[in-house]
């Protein structure tokens, strides 16, 4: 049985997703703190944990930086609860290595869909692990062995997801790649209230991008519709 880990200091919500989580037939384990939840994740080793943000003594962006360093934790999906809605806090999290977040207050069903298609991501080959060779289109060059893109013989590291997102845009290189296609293909599910995701990676994925960029933008926004990548880079272009 699939076993979720949940780690929130309030008990009631604790509570209620463990509720509902063994409706959907999962096997729950909580935690009511930070070091009990990092303790119970390397015991337990569950297939995806839950972890909330503000937790009094350790947060939840120190656990999940524990669990990324830990051999043993280090692959486990994890979806951030989250009251801290600014772009910088989003940031944060998938700078460590967060696979998705929820801002509460939240609909459950939006937690076990989110719950759902992580699980089915992580089960599955994820895309990053299935691209085997280098991949060049104009001035980017993928690199799958270390997670790296490179610009004209300077490297940035990437995360997985993020080397996801990109592939996918190279793959589609000169056309748009709607929202909805990342969501789906990168994430395994497509909703309105998570276009905020795709923004905050896109714009993080910019950010590395222009450190090795020589000035150039390489990813092009088409408002209302997606994202586009220009392999040759243009020296001014809206994004």
């Amino acid at each position: 049985m699939t076993k979720i880990l949940v780690i929130d200091d309030d008990a009631a919500i604790n509570e209620l997703i463990k509720v509902n989580l063994e409706l959907a037939y999962y096997k729950v384990v909580c935690a009511l703190d930070g070091n009990k939840g990092y303790a119970l994740a390397k015991q337990e080793l569950p297939d995806l944990i839950i972890l909330d943000v503000m937790m009094p003594e350790v947060d939840g962006y120190t656990v999940a930086k524990r669990i990324r360093e830990n051999e043993s934790t280090k692959d486990i999906p994890i979806i951030m609860l989250t009251a801290l809605n600014m772009l910088q806090n989003k940031v944060q999290g998938f700078n460590i290595g967060i696979d998705d977040y929820i801002v509460k207050p939240f609909e459950m069903e939006e937690l076990l869909l989110r719950v759902k298609a992580l699980l089915k991501r992580s089960n599955n080959i994820p895309k990053s692990v299935a691209v085997k060779e280098v991949l060049t289109k104009g001035d980017i060059t993928l690199i799958p062995e270390t997670y790296s893109v490179e610009i004209k013989g300077k490297q940035v590291k990437v995360t997985p997801i993020e080397f996801d997102i990109i592939n996918l845009l190279m793959q589609n290189y000169g056309n748009m790649v709607s929202s909805a296609k990342i969501l789906n293909d990168v994430w395994g599910y497509s909703s309105d209230d998570a276009v905020e995701t795709i923004r905050v990676h896109m714009r993080h994925i910019r950010t590395k991008l222009d450190k090795i960029s020589g000035g150039n933008k390489y990813i092009e926004t088409i408002y209302g519709g997606g994202y586009r990548l220009v392999p040759e880079g243009v020296a001014a272009k809206a994004r």
